[in-house]
């Protein structure tokens, strides 16, 4: 699969889906006039991703200042793509949640997020 690149925009994060290396990362802030526009092909690459038989670790890095509550959801269907990679087809799958020590919204959401995990991994990162 191709790589997927985007740059930030004052409404959407900077991606970068690296199928050959199984490292998925978004940074920046999140609120997309259309979330099913912007996520839905990344949603469709990453599921078609999980069920090919790429066998390294997968890693999905995810530092966000702000998002909304329609990238909320759709954060959590890609997680539980990655859950569900882990669960049913042992993939091993990590989740980093960066979060500045002064953003206690931002640990919030990551712990509501990493509370539904049970087979991936999930960790909170506190950026330095």
């Amino acid at each position: 699969m191709e790589k997927i690149v985007r740059e930030a925009t004052d409404r959407t994060p900077a991606v970068l889906f690296d199928f050959e290396s199984g490292v998925f990362s978004m940074k920046g802030e999140s609120y997309p006039e259309d979330a099913s526009a912007f996520f839905g092909p990344l949603h469709q690459a990453l599921e078609e991703f999980l069920a090919s038989e790429f066998d390294a670790l997968v890693v999905f890095d995810v530092e966000f200042a702000y998002f909304n509550s329609s990238s909320a959801k759709v954060l959590m269907n890609l997680f539980q793509l990655l859950e569900d990679a882990a669960e049913n087809m042992g993939k091993k799958t990590v989740i980093n949640w960066h979060y500045n020590e002064d953003d206690d919204t931002m640990l919030e959401f990551g712990e509501d997020f990493a509370s539904d995990m049970e087979h991936a991994t999930f960790n909170l990162c506190l950026l330095g």
